[in-house]
């Protein structure tokens, strides 16, 4: 009994020792709602080991911190910190970690301001014992977590979450992120502000504070959001032009095909008079690459190729290999959409679009100019393989010191298209990429793990 009544007292005196003590476990605890919560609400994918070894620095660091850096500091090095760890361990963009940290400030600070004083009036009692009491700092942190944590619930009940930044252009998120950043600048000294001197300032001056913080934080989300769109619909448009294209020449090639539907039986039919099989042999053949190529047109459809990303690159490279008399031989086994699941769109293409670059690049340089291009799905190791071969001159090529930076078989070119390929891979420990090479095809084969 004396011990729980030495407890209790130690509880409801000041205690800035004992505050930076319960400060220790509520710091992971805060670290880990919080997490929950912004990647919930900005769908940030995550593994479960990469989410422990958040919580675990994040936590560690703010222990540290709080014991060896005055309090009035401390929020400025959380706010430096904070996206930084969100961007290279939980593998968010830089958008989506500022957003994070502009999210959860903006919705912490205003309930640590509604808590506060509503516990001033119920309990009767002024801020600095908020501050200094360890049972009501306990309290005012554990509602605040406790109403973060059902947001969380609620969120993922209603599945709302934000998922429009991860398709802009370089320059669209240069512009964002400098906004983002003038964001945190203005939350920072908010924050600050309301949590040294709320209890001096009038309560109608912290409120217009507030609202005006969120109102600022609203709009300038309603302009990114607005911006994202627009970069969203610019893209889908591009999607649809390559489409139309697409269909266009697979419209003119069946008309075609169809008007010399009847020379070609007539054709056939005098090989077949006169027994002119050899004759008979090469017409085939020559009819076969023309019906090769309108098979492709058909495989080259938003129908099968069903992420529109990837249909623009591979459309956007199909003509431009048939502008350089390179036939492409597209097979498509899978759905598409299940790459987003196991890495960034963004990274993919780009290394869809460097291996295409440079089997045209080879295969333009040949007699028989051929590309096969073949998306698969293996289920019994759950992997996914993009295998590009094509036909290639230089049989001398060095399938190793090509990833090196600046190295090249091609005149007039950098170098670097294979290096930032091998640059992905180092980063994602779930991808692979292997090169080999025979008589007739250069190979490569991207292989994706869940």
């Amino acid at each position: 009994m004396n011990t729980l009544q030495t407890i209790w007292t130690a509880l409801i005196v000041p205690n800035e020792l004992l505050i930076k003590f319960i400060a220790i476990p509520l710091t992971y605890l805060d670290a880990y709602v919080v997490m929950l919560f912004f990647t919930s609400l900005l769908d940030i994918k995550a593994t479960s080991k990469r989410k422990l070894i958040y919580v675990l620095i994040y936590g560690t660091i703010g222990n540290i911190f709080s014991f060896i850096i005055p309090t009035s500091y401390t929020i400025f090095i959380y706010i430096i910190l904070w996206p930084v760890l969100i961007y290279f361990i939980l593998k968010a963009t830089i958008i989506k970690a500022l957003l994070a940290e502009i999210i959860t400030l903006i919705i912490s600070s205003s309930l640590e301001f509604l808590f506060t004083n509503a516990f001033l009036n119920l309990f009767n009692i002024t801020s600095e014992m908020i501050v200094t009491i360890p049972f009501y700092r306990l309290i005012v942190a554990l509602s605040i977590y406790f109403i973060i944590f059902m947001l969380t619930k609620f969120i993922n009940h209603l599945k709302v979450n934000i998922q429009i930044f991860d398709n802009m252009k370089t320059k669209t998120k240069i512009l964002l992120v400098v906004n983002a950043l003038l964001i945190v600048l203005v939350i920072a000294m908010q924050f600050y502000l309301l949590r040294f001197y709320s209890a001096s300032m009038p309560t109608f001056i912290t409120l217009i504070s507030i609202f005006g913080l969120i109102a600022y934080f609203a709009v300038s989300l309603y302009s990114i959001i607005n911006v994202s769109k627009l970069e969203t619909t610019k893209i889908d448009l591009e999607n649809a032009n390559s489409t139309i294209h697409s269909l266009t020449i697979l419209h003119d090639q069946v008309r075609s095909f169809k008007h010399d539907f009847d020379n070609m039986v007539n054709s056939i039919g005098g090989y077949v008079v006169n027994e002119d099989i050899e004759g008979l042999r090469k017409y085939y053949n020559q009819l076969l690459e023309e019906c090769h190529k309108t098979n492709n047109l058909y495989a080259l459809s938003p129908a099968v190729i069903n992420h529109p990303a990837i249909y623009h690159m591979l459309a956007t490279k199909y003509y431009e290999a048939d502008q350089k008399n390179v036939q492409i031989n597209l097979n498509v086994f899978l759905d598409l959409n299940e790459i987003e699941d196991r890495m960034k769109i963004y990274d993919f293409t780009r290394i869809l679009g460097i291996l295409l670059d440079n089997a045209i690049d080879a295969a333009v340089e040949c007699d028989k100019k051929i590309i096969n291009v073949t998306f698969r799905k293996e289920i019994s190791n759950n992997m996914i393989a993009v295998i590009i071969q094509n036909t290639y001159k230089n049989k001398e090529v060095d399938t190793e010191t090509i990833y090196q930076k600046g190295v090249s078989s091609k005149e007039n070119h950098s170098g670097l298209g294979l290096w930032k390929v091998r640059q992905i891979l180092m980063h994602n420990n779930n991808l692979n990429l292997f090169t080999t090479k025979n008589e007739e095809f250069f190979t490569q084969q991207f292989e994706i793990y869940k």
